[in-house]
Order: C-alpha cells, then structure tokens, then sequence
C-alpha cells in the first residue's frame, strides 16, 4: 500500500504540531509551509476544520484515505461512541502497538518491522501492519530477531514509556493487550468528534 514518504517538516508545520514525531524545524520556523506560509490566516471554514482534523490523524497513524475510511465505517458499526471506538481501532493496530511497546521509535520502523516478519502474534509470525489486535493478544519480537541493533535501541530508549492498556515483559521481549484503551488514556492530540461530523454529512 502506498503511503507518505515526503518530508516530516511540512507536515508538521502545515498542523502547527509534532504530527510525525518530533521536528526540530517546528521550533525553528512555528508557521505554515509554503510562499504565503507567514501571511495572515484566514478563517477556515467548518468543513476545512473537519478535513484537517481527519488528515493529521491520518498523518499521525500512517494510513491512507481508503483504509481511514474502512475503519471509520467498522467504528461506526459498533457499540459505543463512534470517535472513541474509531481511535481504540487505531490504537489496536498491529504497527502502532509495536510502537507503543516501545519495540520501533516510530510508527513508520515499527511498520517496517511488521512487513519484515519481526514481530510475532500469539506465537505466529504476522507481516501485516493493519492487523487488528483483540484484548488479550501477546505481541513479541520473534526469536531471531531479538539481537537486532534497531529493536534492541529503541527499547533501551523507549522502554520507560508505560501504557495502561499494554503489559510489557522485558526478558521475553513480548508484549500484551489488556483492554482497549479509554479516549482519556491515549495521548494523541485529535479531536474525534470533527472526524465524525466530516464523515455523517
């Protein structure tokens, strides 16, 4: 699947925030990219406000329209509070519980970690970064990859990150989902509630 590769700068720059981790650039020029990147703001309208709220999102996840909308439309199916049940989904993806983990610095390695068949599910080798977990699932770094430079780094690095959601067993390098986490428990900065008007007009 195809999926953004251009510079992190400007994406970070066009939401005024570290959308794609974070950006030194950010700090240096806090403005929108672009010619008229410093020239007075307009006033978006309510419709540009929705989309924008649905593309940093985007951004922030890594997927592209088709499969946002796929798991906007499997949120809105089932029981609960549509935004918040479209955020546990995107929370229990398989790439972004890697980084979560701690395992990647990034979605984006985490992702690569996935497609390269380093990362285990209940025991079974999963190369698919959109797989969605089910409380109760045990994610590990598979046997021979465990010695890998880029995932033993990120762990030194990442390891204190703690989540409710997650349980983490250093000395067996796996991991496990506890429940679907709250909206108060993830951190991302998106507001959900536009995403849902975007979609239901």
């Amino acid at each position: 699947m195809a999926r953004y590769i251009g510079p992190k700068a400007r994406i970070s720059r066009k939401f005024g925030e570290p959308v794609l981790g974070e950006n030194k650039a950010l700090q240096k020029k806090n403005y929108a990219p672009g010619q008229h990147g410093k020239g007075r703001k307009r006033k978006q309208s309510e419709y540009a406000t929705q989309l924008a709220e649905k593309q940093k999102a985007k951004y922030i996840y890594g997927i592209l329209e088709r499969q946002f909308a796929g798991v906007f439309d499997k949120a809105s199916r089932k029981k609960g509070v549509t935004g918040e049940v479209l955020l546990q989904l995107l929370e229990a993806r398989l790439d972004n519980t890697v980084y979560r983990l701690g395992v990647a610095p990034t979605r984006r390695a985490a992702r690569q970690l996935v497609v390269h068949k380093h990362i285990t599910v209940n025991g079974d080798v999963v190369n698919i970064p959109s797989f969605t977990l089910r409380p109760g699932d045990v994610v590990g770094v598979r046997e021979k990859s465990k010695s890998l430079e880029a995932i033993t780094k990120s762990l030194s690095i990442q390891g204190a990150k703690k989540y409710n959601w997650l349980e983490w067993d250093g000395s067996e390098m796996h991991g496990k989902l506890i429940n679907l986490p709250p909206r108060e428990d993830i951190p991302e900065n998106i507001n959900e509630q536009l995403i849902v008007e975007l979609y239901s007009k």
